[in-house]
């Protein structure tokens, strides 16, 4: 049987959950421990991949051994491309970026490698040094943070890269010979002997000083393992490790366990390539959070890849807020009407004038973020549009937020379709809200959850429909046009809103 669209049985239109206008961009890293394959859906400021594979090779373990590239590493390096590259025409991503690191830029048959890894993509490679991918790593901070300011780490197999971060600008870097792989080698395997060779390679940055008080940004694949592994041991209620907060002492105790090889739970998934550098990494941090006494360490998703294609963007787009970008994304994806989403934020600026409730810029920024996701369920069963929200927005790609955050977010559109009740909600996902929070969300979800009787997800009502504050009345004015949208279902809805601000309600009718 042949279903035909309306359009027609040879139709062939464009998937719509796909954004238009962004052609696929494809990166190749040539790590010295992975070498993987992202094709994102296109450089924006809030980058989404639509393909992501990896290869554990180990091109590292041979540098630090020999000085060259040889052996396995090279061969499954090498078979992996082929592979890579019919998946990237397969997406339409066009000549890829190909990025080597320290491996590759140390190793003395290098430059024979480069040439055999351009023959069999047919792409130019960017060797990659050791300035650049500090510029780079810290670009990828920029991409994933919200004004970040701190100190980034960027642990890899070969290299660490540290850089100071301030205001979005890089202040100073450097390259430092402590990649899991490469600290291995140096000190034959001795962590003893490791922890001298850190002390001396960092003793001789002098700039790191800086890094007190300050956030550590924690970037790199086994730091992001050790950040799962710590939210597994603590049962954590979210398996997103991009913008994981831990307080110094509590990673230096863990990173104990790491380096003394006590069990942790879920060390035995990981691939024997991680796990055979995770103690060097542990003792890495250890030292660095002795040395740089960071305020908190927040763990990054997005690294030298993220941050390549943040460069690639003109300087308007890369000053967008992160998380409105993306928002936006899914707005246009998702909801009924995106331009309605947009005109939620005005409409909800009204409910934080004075003398309404008081929000910090921080909190204005999660209310704008909020409106615009607010109807990406609709096409849920309505009993389960609050669950369905919930889970997109607490476990979405998104970036720019910390996790209370984003439970924030979630929790105000679970709201918006459930009118408040929290019994199917986590405890532990609850735990990680403050009571103002939680408070805030419920506000705002009800807010949304009245308005939609009016605007049922349409443009161009409430921008007519403000809301004012008469004493210690809420006024929803309406105007005479629009009289007959008024009903039981919004006066139920406007009252639970009205009592949430401490105020009674009131829903005012303009004569004709």
């Amino acid at each position: 049987m042949t279903v035909q669209s309306p359009s027609g049985p040879q139709s062939n239109p464009k998937a719509q959950g796909r954004l238009l206008g962004r052609p696929p961009v494809a990166v190749i890293d040539i790590g010295s421990n992975s070498v993987r394959l992202v094709v994102y859906e296109g450089a924006a400021r809030s980058p989404t991949p639509l393909f992501n594979e990896k290869v554990l090779c180990g091109l590292g373990r041979s540098v630090a051994a020999t000085g060259r590239l040889e052996g396995e590493a090279v061969t499954r390096t090498l078979a992996a491309l082929p592979r890579f590259s019919a998946i990237i025409r397969q997406l339409g991503a066009g000549k890829p970026w190909i990025l080597a690191t320290a491996a590759v830029r140390d190793a003395q048959n290098g430059k024979d490698f480069v040439e055999e890894i351009e023959r069999v993509c047919g792409a130019k490679v960017l060797l990659v040094s050791g300035r650049r991918e500090a510029e780079l790593a810290a670009a990828g901070i920029c991409s994933g943070f919200h004004t970040p300011d701190g100190i980034v780490g960027d642990l890899g197999g070969g290299s660490l890269e540290l850089i100071d971060l301030a205001a979005g600008s890089m202040r100073e870097a450097t390259t430092l010979g402590l990649g899991g792989l490469q600290l291995l080698q140096r000190s034959s395997g001795n962590l003893v002997r490791g922890d001298k060779l850190i002390g001396e390679d960092f003793a001789s940055v002098p700039w790191l000083a800086r890094g007190t008080g300050r956030t550590f940004f924690a970037v790199g694949g086994t730091w992001r393992n050790m950040a799962k592994l710590h939210m597994r041991q603590t049962s954590y209620p979210m398996n997103e490790v991009h913008g994981y907060r831990l307080a110094p002492e509590v990673l230096t105790r863990f990173c104990d366990r790491l380096v003394q090889g006590r069990k942790v739970p879920g060390l035995e998934f990981l691939p024997p390539q991680r796990r055979e550098v995770l103690p060097a990494g542990a003792l890495v941090m250890q030292r660095a959070i002795e040395i740089l006494r960071p305020s908190e360490i927040v763990f990054s998703l997005y690294g030298i890849r993220e941050g390549l294609l943040y460069t690639l963007l003109p300087a308007a787009e890369r000053r967008r807020d992160a998380l409105i970008a993306f928002c936006e994304d899914i707005a246009t994806l998702r909801s009924r009407s995106p331009e309605h989403a947009r005109e939620l934020c005005a409409w909800t600026d009204r409910i934080f004038m004075a003398p309404g409730p008081e929000e910090s810029p921080e909190e204005r920024r999660l209310r704008h973020a909020v409106c615009l996701i607010s109807d990406i369920a609709w096409r849920a069963q309505p009993d389960y549009r609050g669950a369905q929200s919930l889970n997109i927005i607490a476990h979405g790609a998104l970036s720019a937020i910390d996790h209370p955050g984003r439970i924030f977010l979630a929790l105000s559109v679970f709201f918006r379709h459930t009118g408040g009740a929290k019994e199917d909600l986590s405890e532990k996902l609850l735990a990680l809200v403050s009571k103002q929070q939680l408070k805030r969300a419920r506000l705002l979800g009800a807010a949304l959850r009245a308005i939609h009787m009016l605007a049922v997800g349409m443009p161009g009502i409430i921008g007519r429909t403000p809301v004012s504050y008469e004493g210690n009345r809420m006024v929803l004015s309406i105007p005479a046009d629009l009289a007959s949208l008024d009903g039981e279902r919004l006066r139920k809805r406007y009252a639970v809103f009205a009592a949430l601000a401490g105020c009674k309600p009131e829903i005012r009718i303009a004569k004709g």
